[in-house]
């Protein structure tokens, strides 16, 4: 089956089950649990014997036990530094001894990792691929992370979850961070004694999870096969979940692995039997490839009813309900008889409140998240605005990203016909090549400055780029003057 045949049956919306992959495909600055250890080791030792020594001591049929080696490396970090205090790690000691004082407990060696992490740069060459991405956003439910970054989540600007912080938390636009996260360095499972206090905790939190499992289409990226992690959560599934049950069949057909093979172009998914100790063999589906930017492509476009992020916001509302809240609960209809096509629901004041669709002011706010997300399913909401002939509308990027808006032609040619008029403006004698130029320029009254800029678009002396950052910084976006700087930006980047 085809990945887009595959992701286009999904009724619900996706959650992401993100490792260490996903940061090594995109950062430059990230490693492996193996390479993490390697590294620090040699930075302590200056060499890579120790840790050697380490890996051999912890192996058994050439799998190694990483928690027991970060256990001893702890330690031996732990020492070295005290007995050294201003010396390669001054800056750790620094930190150690600083939150101490506060009553705060945290070793220098996860200091050391949470340093070593904290900041991440992408590489060039993925940037596009991490833009595509970003727009799967508005149709993932949650994504579950074991990776220590905050990568993910920024791309996705979602909330950070640790801990106990999972049990009490509101699934969607959430990340979970089972491992730990930079941010919360105590937090961070990599030894063996956080691994033990890990699994003693783990049984709220798997159930949390589980429910994630059953209701709604799970998507490993980053991991492989042999992965401890995709074996572990196939035993917790299928430990709580009959395998002959149609909730099971239901998960399977729903589960899908992402498998990184160097230069593939494959989007095939397969199913694929997996072994799992002292369970019988469970079959999953499977795709191997390096066309990962595919996969994005068919994760942004999968129409659902309701964004994800609409979601958030309900059950947002809802968690203030059950809490208590002071908020008035009306029920106008009779929900049972309506379709889910006519259902409608709003939350505010009952004196102001109406019901209208996206204004077409509020689109051109929210103009580069919208494209940047591909968010084709609000931008339908264009064929019910009436947008007059003497307005301003960015139709070039929408018409990109919605291609079937079907009034496109008719608001085109007002957008043409605006641009047109401004082409036909008096130029003004500048020959500045950046917007910031034009601003700081005491010979362009105030009232000029803005056709000044558009001239300076128009002309092709102000890069797009230099555009893009002066509108997505503008300050008063509700004006003409942001409106119109819009509008030609958008006619020079999307019309040609």
């Amino acid at each position: 089956m085809n990945i887009s045949e595959f992701i286009s049956r999904f009724s619900n919306h996706p959650v992401l089950f993100i490792g260490t992959g996903i940061s090594l495909r995109y950062l430059e600055n990230t490693f492996t649990w193996d390479g993490l250890l390697s590294h620090i080791s040699k930075e302590l030792k200056g060499n890579s014997e120790f840790y050697l020594d380490l890996k051999y001591k912890y192996q058994d049929k050439g799998d190694y036990d990483y928690p027991q080696i970060a256990s001893e490396l702890e330690t031996e970090f732990d020492k070295i530094l005290k007995n050294d205090r201003n010396g390669k790690f001054k800056d750790i000691n620094d930190i150690f001894y600083e939150n101490i004082a506060k009553g705060i407990n945290i070793s220098r060696f996860k200091i050391f990792i949470t340093e070593l992490l904290k900041s991440y740069s992408i590489k060039e060459d993925k940037k596009a691929e991490v833009s595509e991405l970003q727009k799967v956003r508005k149709n993932i439910g949650s994504i579950i992370t074991t990776n220590y970054d905050t990568f993910i989540e920024d791309v996705f600007e979602f909330n950070s979850l640790i801990g106990n912080e999972i049990l009490l938390s509101n699934p969607y636009g959430s990340s979970y961070k089972i491992h730990g996260c930079v941010q919360h360095p105590d937090k961070i499972i990599i030894t063996n004694s956080d691994y033990k206090n890990f699994e003693d905790k783990y049984e709220l939190i798997r159930a949390q999870l589980l429910s994630l499992f059953i209701h709604n289409p799970i998507i490993f990226l980053g991991y492989n096969l042999g992965d401890k992690n995709i074996k572990s959560i196939l035993k917790t599934i299928f430990t709580y979940v009959d395998p002959s049950s149609e909730t099971a069949e239901r998960i399977r057909r729903n589960f899908l692995l992402v498998e990184y093979e160097e230069h593939s172009e494959n989007l095939e998914v397969v199913e694929h039997d997996i072994d799992i100790d002292g369970m019988s063999t469970i079959r999953i589906n499977k795709i191997k490839t390096d066309n990962f930017i595919e996969i994005y492509k068919h994760l942004g476009t999968l129409s659902l009813p309701v964004s994800a992020m609409d979601i958030r916001k309900v059950q947002n509302v809802v968690k203030e309900i059950y809490a208590g809240g002071n908020i008035k609960v009306s029920v106008t209809e009779d929900i049972e008889s309506l379709k889910n096509g006519e259902k409608v629901l709003a939350i505010g004041s009952t004196k102001t409140i109406k019901y209208e669709y996206h204004t077409a002011t509020e689109m051109m706010i929210n103009y580069f998240r919208l494209i940047e997300e591909s968010n084709h399913q609000l931008l339908t909401l264009i064929e019910k605005h009436q947008i007059q002939r003497n307005q301003f509308f960015p139709i070039f990027g929408f018409h990109k990203v919605q291609p079937y808006i079907y009034n496109f032609d008719k608001l085109k040619d007002i957008q043409l016909k605006k641009i047109e008029a401004l082409k036909n403006t008096v130029d003004l004698a500048t020959n500045h090549s950046n917007i910031e130029g034009i601003i700081n320029d005491e010979y362009v009254s105030a009232s000029k400055k803005t056709i000044a800029i558009v001239k300076g678009i128009l002309s092709g002396r102000i890069s797009l780029d230099d555009t893009e950052q002066y509108l997505k910084e503008y300050p008063a976006k509700r004006t003409t003057d942001y409106k119109k700087l819009l509008c030609v930006y958008d006619y020079m980047k999307y019309a040609h």
